[in-house]
């Protein structure tokens, strides 16, 4: 018996499977938790970019973190929300824009890993239009094909070891360097330092790795897809809120130069409520010429 390759325009999307009455609260959990994100690394990378004293390697690496957590739930985060408020037999998208999305997916985690993943997948002949994903991403893909995915399965799953595991031991030999620093040196300060930073670093990673990793093996089990669900969407989020907490704001120099934003703003504000007009208070306060 022959495979039918359907060349369909659009395919199903299953989404999030909530009642009626669980949709709009829904709706406004993503949608806070949305513009929270925006909000919080948008305005990280501003204030990198606007003060000349964080121009400096270290602060410059991090507006890498903010544009890439933009990037990834600007994908799969407003598309989620549409499908929230649609009944789920409108829920529809078009072929290219679920290669698009899927690939700016895979672009958030790694893109290396993404275009030799994609490039695999769209070889395939594509034999159903249902996708049970609430967003598109590789493994949805070729779950569409009628021919044998084994190789697309070891791939992935291949690549993915290799990623995670040249991950972990990078991160292994980094702390184990950090602990005999501390220990060799014995000092309290920098052992708190160290402990803070650190601390909160593995905490993220350790979210990151895990969810990402139940994403992957869940998707190999379809039994357990509102799980798999559930992991996709803490994998972006999660990560995309703490990202400012503990890349921003605990970094004295960022601190220090927010809290001056904060209080030009509100004297700013205090001078236009109580006069009714434009003057600006100090301007040394927020000089992104000069060093703070």
């Amino acid at each position: 018996m022959e495979n039918l390759t359907y060349n369909s325009f659009f395919l199903e999307l299953e989404g999030l499977k909530v009642s009626e009455e669980a949709m709009y609260p829904t709706f406004l959990f993503f949608l806070l938790f949305y513009v929270i994100i925006m909000v919080s690394n948008i305005g990280i990378f501003i204030l990198i970019i606007g003060h000349r004293s964080l121009h400096e390697p270290m602060y410059m690496l991090f507006c890498n973190l903010p544009l890439n957590d933009i990037l990834g739930n600007s994908i799969m985060i407003p598309r989620l929300l549409m499908d929230i408020i649609k009944p789920p037999y409108e829920r529809y998208i078009s072929y290219v824009e679920c290669v698009v999305q899927a690939f700016s997916t895979h672009t958030y985690g790694t893109t290396s890993h993404t275009i030799l993943m994609i490039g695999l997948t769209l070889r395939l002949n594509r034999c159903r239009t249902f996708i049970s994903n609430p967003f598109c991403d590789n493994a949805s893909l070729f779950k569409l094909s009628c021919e044998d995915v084994t190789v697309n399965n070891l791939y992935g799953l291949i690549y993915t070891v290799l990623l995670f595991g040249s991950s972990m031991g990078s991160i292994a030999i980094t702390y184990i360097k950090i602990v005999t620093v501390c220990l060799i040196t014995k000092s309290k300060t920098l052992n708190s330092r160290a402990l803070k930073t650190c601390s909160t670093h593995l905490a993220l990673y350790l979210i990151m790795l895990i969810s990402g990793f139940i994403v992957i093996v869940l998707h190999r089990f379809p039994a357990y897809s509102d799980y798999r669900k559930l992991s996709s969407l803490l994998f972006h989020i999660i990560p995309s809120i703490l990202n400012p907490i503990i890349y921003g704001l605990q970094c004295t120099e960022i601190r220090q130069v927010l809290i001056q934003v904060c209080d030009w703003i509100s004297r700013f504000v205090s001078v236009f409520v109580t006069e009714g007009l434009y003057q600006c208070p100090d301007p040394a306060v927020w000089d992104v010429t000069q060093p703070a």
